[in-house]
């Protein structure tokens, strides 16, 4: 038996969860709002909270850099309303889980044990959180946007690791958001007020390398006239982001392992060290195990790398983003009203496997912005190649309501990869990008149970 806050406005929603958490046993104190629920933290000897994230006055966010000041209890944010922004900022503040309404019976009753089981360094951690500043949303395209499950995932790791200067590797396709992903481990760490230096090592001659990020003194080689500080130097109390570190040159991945080891550098034709306060976050689309057999890159680099791993799924496998994102980027480019898409534009948006990922769909929409001339994009205006023939016993009329299309690609998505793990219904999640709960709702909802 626990001592469970519930910290949330609606009065149905918060007596129905304590009625739940009673018939298990707990003791339940409620609250709703920020101010109340904290009272309710300083006088009562509580073992969890479950606060949500909109609430009357202060939010769920602020309970959460003020609660960690009174007690280290473990906090699960809840919320209709979730955003990339939201996630990763809960959880740098140290909840414990950041869950999204309507939220199943199983699946909340895993999280608050798991929470009530938690590690002994939580407070720490907690603690740690608050001291970094505050996240700030950004308004210039680099925030992260999605509704699906597995980059929910991808938010909650980036929560969690932002605080720290460990390094984070982030893997997945061309295309697939890496370098956002790295801006937003930035800006929502310590390091947040120091610079953020992007390089891509596949863009770099290798005889210039070494040059580019360890710097070089004057008289190092021919044609250095003047000394360089290098990217290394550079980032210097921030971020350095090696992008497409897998094509980076075997010497220079030793120099870099050193690197990541001392946390100092030689620059080219220097005679001494010199210590480099930065974090590292490297990227690649390449299979590097593959590239480690193959010795094109060193195994003891790529398990240097690996602190923290962090993949990003491709477009193709969250189609429930595709129509979000078109949406987003067309705010992006602006109007008043924005333009927005036509059922047909719509449909074959969804119909296209995106083989360049977000990076495609976002040119994708400029193009359509700029040869549209009204407020409608129109399947003309985007420019894809026509979509390939519906697969065999995908029965879709492309030309009726979007919501029973998607409905029919969601079936047969949940239908394929059941058959492909041969009914795993935990492995047929991971590949969807579902929770085992999503996956669970979705099989009650197209009788597949």
């Amino acid at each position: 038996m626990a001592k469970i806050l519930i910290v949330d406005d609606d009065a149905a929603f918060r007596g129905s969860l304590a009625e739940m958490l009673q018939d298990l046993g707990h003791v339940v104190l409620q609250a709703e709002a920020t101010d109340a629920g904290l009272h309710r933290l300083r006088t009562e000897n509580v073992d969890a909270a479950i606060v949500d994230l909109r609430l009357p006055g202060e939010d769920g966010l602020a309970f959460l850099r003020r609660a960690a000041g009174i007690s280290p209890v473990p906090c699960i944010m809840l919320t209709a309303y979730a955003s990339g922004g939201n996630t990763i900022e809960a959880m740098r503040l140290g909840a414990f889980d950041h869950l999204t309404k309507p939220v199943a019976r199983a699946a909340l009753v895993e999280t608050l044990e798991r929470a009530l089981r938690r590690d002994a360094d939580t407070p720490d951690r907690q603690q740690a959180a608050t001291a970094a500043p505050g996240a700030r949303e950004p308004v210039d395209g680099t925030e992260l946007v999605s509704s699906s499950e597995a980059m929910r995932q991808v938010f909650k790791r980036i929560g969690l690791a932002a605080g720290s200067d460990a390094t984070v590797l982030v893997l997945g396709e061309t295309g697939t958001g890496k370098e956002l992903v790295a801006r937003a481990l930035h800006r929502n760490s310590g390091r947040a007020a120091g610079p953020f230096v992007a390089v891509n090592c596949a863009a770099i001659p290798a005889e210039l390398m070494e040059s580019e990020l360890f710097g070089h003194v004057k008289g190092a080689f021919t044609g250095a006239v003047h000394e360089r500080i290098g990217r290394f130097r550079e980032a210097d109390g921030g971020t350095l982001f090696l992008d497409e570190i897998g094509d980076m040159p075997l010497s220079t991945q030793a120099k870099i392992l050193r690197v990541l080891q001392e946390r100092e550098i030689t620059p080219l034709g220097a005679s001494r060290v010199q210590p480099v306060d930065v974090r590292i976050v490297a990227a690649t689309h390449l299979d590097l195990p593959a590239a480690v057999k193959a010795g094109r890159f060193r195994e003891d680099l790529w398990y240097r790398l690996q602190v923290v791993p962090l993949w990003l799924p491709p477009l193709r496998e969250r189609l429930g983003d595709v129509l979000l994102l078109a949406e987003h980027f067309l705010r992006l480019l602006g109007g008043d009203p924005p333009k927005r898409l036509s059922a047909a534009a719509a449909r074959l948006l969804l119909a296209h496997s995106w083989p360049g990922n977000v990076r495609e769909l976002r040119n994708a929409m400029e193009r359509a912005a700029i040869l549209s001339h009204g407020s409608v994009i129109e399947v003309e205006h985007i420019g894809l190649q026509a979509a390939a023939a519906p697969a065999p016993g995908l029965d879709i009329d492309w030309d009726g309501p979007m919501a029973l299309a998607v409905a029919r690609v969601e079936r047969e998505m949940i239908v394929r990869a059941l058959a492909a793990t041969a009914g795993n219904r935990a492995e047929a999640a991971r590949r969807l990008g579902l929770s085992r709960q999503q996956l669970y709702r979705k099989l009650a909802e197209f009788d597949l149970d």
